[in-house]
């Protein structure tokens, strides 16, 4: 039978002659779960990105080429407006001419 402090000394003597190992190196458990993509992944994942930034970029030229469309149908509107003025000056510069 062994006393108190004997078990004691032997706990503390067991646990120190254990080695701890060496965590230099080592991977975190996410590390090890971690799925390393394929060079096509990856090409993909880029393909992706270039093809969702050009959307963007064909939204914003179609915005705009609606807006100058805008722009150019109200400078058509202000021609005409300015052709039918004219014509009516030269309408009434001929009639007083007559006159």
């Amino acid at each position: 039978m062994a006393t108190p402090e004997y078990k004691e000394w032997l706990r503390k003597r067991i646990n120190d002659n254990i080695l701890k190992p060496s965590l230099k190196g080592a991977w975190s458990l996410k590390e090890c779960l971690q799925v390393i993509p394929s060079e096509l992944e990856i090409i993909k994942q880029d393909f992706e990105r270039q093809s969702l930034e050009l959307g963007k970029k064909i939204e914003k030229l179609e915005e705009e080429k609606m807006y100058l469309k805008l722009d150019v149908d109200a400078q058509k509107s202000e021609a005409e407006k300015a052709k039918k003025e004219k014509r009516v000056i030269e309408e009434d510069r001929d009639s007083l001419k007559t006159e």
